[in-house]
């Protein structure tokens, strides 16, 4: 056991963790998947020391083994930090590490994903004019590339989600800067669910390579102010097949 005089000075008080027990046959993916949603919901911060490892078992009512392995597989993924002598803490937490906490915290909530839309009504539009600027010829080269994918997709009955995924991914990388790219990658990540049950309607995925086609018109172009507003009518049009909304999307 650890000698609590030796605990790391200035680290913060250990929690108070209110779990539910595992019933899962996964046990230790049940463990990280509840530990992951008190990082995303703030009930366990950086800085906060776990409780011991037989303390975890008998609050999850599994073996210690089974916490051994969630333990693990959460300091893998960077979300905690095994200390020598000290214990176990949350780690300073990333984006990308916070991507899949999140996605369980939103990923039945409608409201949330509306409000996940709404940044995406921010930040992709500007995104767009972003490229137009600063796209390479084989930037926009790769972008047509990936939509006659898309176009091949859809012909043969397909969805194209995955083309979907990387034409947006790749107007961020045109945007050239990384801290939009993360972004981008982040809440395209949070909503998959919601692309996947919008391009399963009928019809929808043709209409989102049509709106794919315009963008990139625009950006080839280097008319920023049309990709910008190409890029929002796409997304207000999804926005409303995902949520049942009455928003029309406009036109420039």
């Amino acid at each position: 056991m650890s000698d609590p005089g030796r605990r790391r000075e200035g680290a913060r008080r250990e929690p108070e963790m209110e779990v539910a027990p595992i019933r899962s046959t996964r046990i230790y993916e049940e463990i990280v998947r509840q530990v992951k949603q008190m990082i995303a919901e703030g009930r366990l911060k950086s800085g906060d020391r776990l409780p011991p490892e037989r303390d975890l078992a008998e609050k999850f009512l599994v073996s210690r083994t089974s916490v051994r392995e969630a333990l693990r597989a959460l300091e893998s993924l960077g979300l905690l930090e095994v200390r020598p002598g000290e214990g176990t803490f949350v780690r300073e937490v990333s984006v990308e590490s916070l991507i899949q906490p999140l996605a369980l915290l939103m990923a039945s909530q409608r409201e949330a994903i509306g409000e996940l839309f709404e940044a995406r009504r921010l930040l992709e539009p500007a995104i767009a004019a972003l490229a137009a600027a600063r796209a390479t010829p084989e930037e926009v080269q790769e972008m047509e590339r990936i939509l006659e994918e898309q176009a091949r997709e859809v012909a043969a009955g397909r969805t194209g989600l995955v083309q979907d995924a990387a034409f947006h991914a790749a107007i961020g990388a045109a945007a050239h800067n990384r801290g939009i790219t993360r972004i981008v990658h982040a809440v395209m990540d949070l909503l998959t669910q919601s692309r996947e049950e919008a391009l399963g309607t009928p019809g929808r995925p043709s209409r989102s390579h049509q709106d794919h086609r315009r963008i990139l018109q625009a950006i080839a172009r280097r008319n920023a102010a049309a990709a910008r507003q190409a890029m929002l009518d796409h997304l207000e049009a999804v926005e409303a097949l995902v949520l049942g909304t009455e928003r029309a999307p406009r036109r420039s």
